[in-house]
């Protein structure tokens, strides 16, 4: 392909004869022989969808994790220790959040058909000399491609002659400003900027032209795209890893425990070899925590829910924990960050400057002098400014179809916002362009940068209207209007329009002149001789329209908040170095000090150069898609947690390679969308911000989770320690299958309730968490084995000898069998759940009392407290239970001491809490 010896922009440079030689084609494009050798050397016109993940793997991958192996071969160890129940209990669990995993994710890459879809089926060549409609996937190298306005173009292709083009080329560049075309060569600033290239997936605006396709398919720049995007393998989450890490943790502890309690068993107790082993499995089963997975698997999809009613929605359950994690959010400004919906803001003119009110592309606003509305007919000057703009004006814009809907503008966001403009000054344009028939259009091209209209006056006097840059329209300038009156311009007037171009450009404003000129009678007399050369000349400079694309109205309290959090906001935009760092201070992203880097300079920046830079204050500008990925690459290099949001295709391999991909719902394209992890549905920034938070949230719910199920495995194994370390005097108070009505029954809704627990106070208060933190810390640790597992171990085991003791302990020995031993191991049971009571309510939070933010505010605890009262009086009174799980009736006075157990620990850890609020906190602080 020409591509593969000679780059775009090579050949865009060529001489014609050189180039039409080097693509193998002519002025008449390629003949059917032609055609055929092409096909056969490069294949259809298509994106090739990358190889989906297999169906049947997708599904066995949700019971593969280290934690899923762990508890197989737990079933498999309790089978073996002749307790079949247990086993089969224990992967029945692994089974159901396995199937609720498969369900909830879908982890099928479209990003592929999103590209191939946007391309359109059918385009006009000329082959052989004649025009003919072919599918697009039978394009090759060195067709000639006839573009009109409003066709999406169908390859990469050299401009051979053009007629006013211009393109939208949104879809790579991210930005909305049209591009104008030509068959001359002209390398702008930034990426795709050649004046005589043009690029599949975008879309021609305006204007026709004739090109000759130079890549197809793959060796497209939107081809590159997408196999960026698919050679991007999809890598393990923050949570992944650390729940990985955690299983090998418990694991080590759950068999050391094993170890420990076997070898006890053999020399301590003199227990068989064989019965050992069978006490040291069910030992190892007792400290794995089966609940984890199930767990932690329904708290993220709760999180998945509560997001989705902010307006996010998760695609990956693990993205929900990644986004607490976010420490850099790398975001496109236009349509992100700002509305994308040019807005005029002022009307300068060389006496007065008058504001405009309202934003978007609906009349919300006025045009004001101070604080003072102006109609159409209070001032000549402005009058004449407004006509001009109206009747010099190729755009529609439609009002949205649904009141949550947004504007549809059939043109430009230039004249859409020139439109919007003349609404608000109540001027009709409908009647005016009645009035003022258009005679001529002289179109705008990006050598003259201006347009200009000829309309007919009501008297037939013909009127040149012009619009345009700043420096193309005073260059044509010969006199200027002010008060009403026209006079020659003088060089201090011209010093005094640039000044005031010059100072809304460093507020990232963007200025656009008007100008008219009264044609005389010779030239009104024959309009076919008028062109932009005779008669774009000797205007009258009138005014200033001066517009902005807004930023959105919310995005100000969430940059303030996401720095607060210690989240750093990098912008990355395809929009100029003075814009974007124009919109990058006045929100509030930057300081005016930060380093604004192009593209350009990008490219030539090395790895460590560019590692370096994004550790500081510092914003992207002039970019292309790859510079996007590799920025993002920069910063996980540097050890941070990426959030990427975008909208358009330029943005997918960014959304793909971030820890965490965030497109736009409303405005995204469906690449963005199928590579991102999670969607706004809103396009609202906020909403990300909610989501990091409701991320935070997640992680510490199921901190509170670990700390709440570790903290019942000490009371589980107490008993066991006594029995050991007696010798097996006091014999076990609490048996295998007890052990396991905790951890899969009466522990199981508690657990999942703390995972719908609310934020914390002051959670966006605090810096993100670093990598070197986990799940399972040395908090957790101390207050799960050394306080309330303590604590628990000591209360149950003083039920266990207080029924002894009713029945006649000390003075006969411990009951090894029979009802009172039954009794006994019971309300050791039933004091362990009563204890867990008080953990799950003092778990809720971390330093903020419970009572603060509502005992009974989490219905979800409340319901599985009831719950595990509810199946442990099952377990205790119903007679087949009471065999299968070795358990007695209680009287009253049992109850009344297992009801007592929580009061006195949720105020204990109440004090505690205030104590830690009140010294060490704000020591801290």
């Amino acid at each position: 392909m020409p591509s593969q010896k000679q780059s775009s922009d090579q050949l865009a440079q060529m001489p014609i004869d050189q180039f039409y030689q080097t693509v193998a084609s002519s002025d008449n494009g390629l003949n059917a022989n032609q055609v055929k050798t092409q096909e056969a050397k490069y294949g259809p016109n298509v994106i090739t969808a990358a190889k989906g993940q297999n169906k049947l793997w997708q599904f066995l991958k949700n019971f593969t994790s280290l934690m899923a192996i762990l508890l197989w071969v737990s079933g498999f160890i309790a089978i073996f220790a002749q307790m079949l129940e247990l086993g089969i209990a224990i992967w029945a669990v692994n089974m159901i959040n396995g199937l609720f995993s498969f369900w909830q994710e879908n982890q099928a890459q479209k990003a592929s058909d999103a590209l191939k879809k946007m391309l359109p089926t059918k385009a006009t060549v000329i082959r052989d000399g004649q025009s003919q409609q072919i599918d697009t996937a039978a394009i090759v190298p060195g067709d000639l491609l006839v573009i009109s306005a409003g066709d999406s173009i169908s390859a990469d292709a050299r401009v051979i002659s053009s007629d006013s083009l211009q393109v939208d080329e949104s879809a790579l560049t991210g930005e909305s400003d049209l591009t104008d075309k030509k068959a001359d060569y002209h390398h702008g600033e930034g990426k795709f900027a050649e004046q005589n290239l043009v690029y599949a997936g975008t879309v021609a605006s305006a204007g026709s032209a004739k090109a000759m396709a130079i890549n197809t398919g793959m060796n497209t720049e939107f081809g590159q795209i997408a196999k960026l995007t698919q050679g991007q393998q999809s890598k393990p989450s923050p949570l992944e890893i650390e729940l990985n890490r955690l299983t090998r943790q418990l694991s080590i502890i759950a068999i050391s425990i094993g170890v420990a309690f076997f070898l006890a068993a053999i020399f301590f107790v003199h227990y068989p070899v064989a019965q050992s082993f069978i006490f040291a499995l069910g030992m190892v089963v007792a400290f794995i925590p089966e609940g984890l997975l199930p767990t932690v698997t329904l708290s993220l999809a709760q999180g998945v829910q509560r997001m989705a009613k902010k307006h996010a929605l998760v695609k990956n359950l693990n993205s929900v924990e990644t986004l607490g994690e976010t420490t850099v959010i790398a975001s496109d400004k236009t349509g992100t960050l700002t509305q994308n919906q040019m807005t005029i803001n002022n009307v300068w003119l060389p006496d007065k400057v008058y504001t405009v009110s309202g934003e978007g592309y609906v009349n919300n606003g006025q045009v004001m002098d101070g604080d003072q509305p102006v109609k159409a007919g209070k001032n000549a000057d402005l009058d004449l400014l407004l006509k001009a703009v109206t009747l010099n004006n190729d755009t529609a814009v439609k009002a949205a179809n649904k009141p949550d809907g947004q504007p549809q503008i059939v043109g430009t966001p230039t004249e859409a916002s020139l439109v919007i403009l003349a609404q608000k000054y109540q001027l009709n344009s409908d009647e005016l362009n009645a009035q003022n028939p258009r005679q001529k259009t002289l179109v705008f091209d990006s050598d003259r940068k201006r347009m200009s209209t000829i309309n007919k006056k009501e008297k037939g006097q013909l009127t040149l209207y012009t619009k345009g840059a700043l420096d193309g329209v005073l260059a044509k300038t010969k006199s200027i209007l002010t008060n009403g009156q026209v006079r020659d311009i003088t060089d201090n007037d011209v010093q005094q329009i640039q000044a005031a171009n010059e100072s809304y450009a460093k507020q990232g404003l963007r200025a656009l002149a008007v100008a008219y000129r009264d044609l005389s009678d010779s030239e009104s007399q024959d309009l076919s001789k008028s062109t932009a050369e005779n008669t774009e000349q000797n205007l009258t400079f009138v005014g200033l329209t001066i517009m902005a694309d807004p930023p959105r109205p919310e995005i100000y309290a969430a940059v303030k908040k996401a720095h607060q959090a210690g989240i750093r906001i990098i912008m990355v935009t395809g929009d100029g170095p003075i814009t974007g760092k124009s919109v990058a201070v006045k929100i509030g992203l930057v300081s005016n000090q930060a380093r604004v880097v192009t593209g350009d300079e990008l490219t030539n920046m090395s790895d460590d150069d560019l590692r370096e830079a994004v550790k500081g204050e510092v914003l992207f500008a002039r970019v292309a898609p790859k510079q996007k990925y590799r920025i993002v690459k920069a910063n996980q290099a540097n050890g941070e947690i990426v959030a990427s949001t975008g909208d358009g295709v330029n943005d997918a391999p960014a959304l793909k390679q971030a820890d965490i991909g965030i497109a736009m719902g409303a405005t995204g394209t469906d690449v963005a969308k199928e590579a991102a992890d999670m969607i706004l549905t809103d396009d609202n920034f906020a909403s990300i911000i909610a989501a990091i938070e409701e991320g935070r949230t997640v992680y510490s719910n199921i901190q509170k989770f670990l700390l709440y199920i570790l903290n019942s495995n000490v009371p589980e194994a107490f008993p066991s320690v006594l029995f050991l370390f007696s010798g097996g005097l006091i014999p076990l108070p609490l048996t295998v299958m007890q052990i396991l009505t905790i951890d899969l029954g009466t522990d199981m809704l508690p657990a999942l309730g703390l995972g719908s627990e609310k934020s914390e106070p002051g959670v966006m208060q605090e810096p993100p968490r670093s990598r070197k933190a986990h799940l399972l810390n040395k908090s957790i640790i101390w207050k799960a084995f050394a306080l309330y597992g303590l604590v628990a171990s000591l209360i149950s085991s003083a039920a266990y000898f207080f029924v002894n003791y009713a029945y006649g302990w000390p003075k006969h020995a411990l009951s090894a069998s029979g009802s009172v031993y039954a009794e006994a191991t019971t309300i050791t049971l039933a004091a362990i759940v009563f204890c867990q009571i008080a953990a799950a309510m003092n778990a809720r939070t971390k330093y903020t009392s419970v009572f603060k933010i509502g005992f009974f505010s989490n219905r979800h605890i409340i319901t599985g407290i009831i719950f595990e009262i509810f199946l442990i009086s099952l377990i205790i009174y119903v007679p087949f239970l009471q065999g299968v799980f070795n358990t007695h009736a209680l009287g009253v006075a049992e109850w009344l001491f297992l009801i007592a157990i929580p009061i006195p620990l949720i105020l204990l850890e109440e004090l505690r809490k205030w104590f830690v609020r009140k010294y060490f906190m704000k020591l801290n602080q």
